[in-house]
């Protein structure tokens, strides 16, 4: 087990095009992961759906997300959270490109 302290703000990585994607931890059928966005969306017309639960929150930044079925974004300031079933129909519509969003994701069955 690493006991390494760490620091969520710290080693960003440079905006490249992609979002980053940093397992923090895996264990028993749960991930937690750092995502780093840096003006990234889904592209328009694709919807993302997963098999498992993911527990959001923003540390930094803006971002928006849509839910299938739902009217209009829902606009993240840092601290919000949502929960996304597994299985449900749902897009980033748009992260801040003008400093990193840093989301804090939890997935699990």
């Amino acid at each position: 087990m690493n006991m390494e302290t760490r620091n969520l703000f710290a080693n960003l990585p440079l905006a490249t095009g992609a979002e980053a994607f940093e397992p923090l931890l895996d264990h028993d059928g749960m991930m937690l992961e750092r995502i780093v966005s840096t003006g990234q969306a889904t592209p328009p017309g694709e919807w993302l759906r997963q098999d498992r639960h993911e527990w959001v929150v923003l540390l930094s930044g803006r971002a928006a997300l849509r839910f299938d079925g739902q009217a209009g974004e829902r606009v993240l300031e840092p601290g919000d959270y949502v929960l996304i079933p597994s299985q449900s129909r749902h897009r980033v519509e748009w992260t801040d490109s003008s400093q990193p969003t840093i989301w804090l994701a939890l997935h699990y069955r």
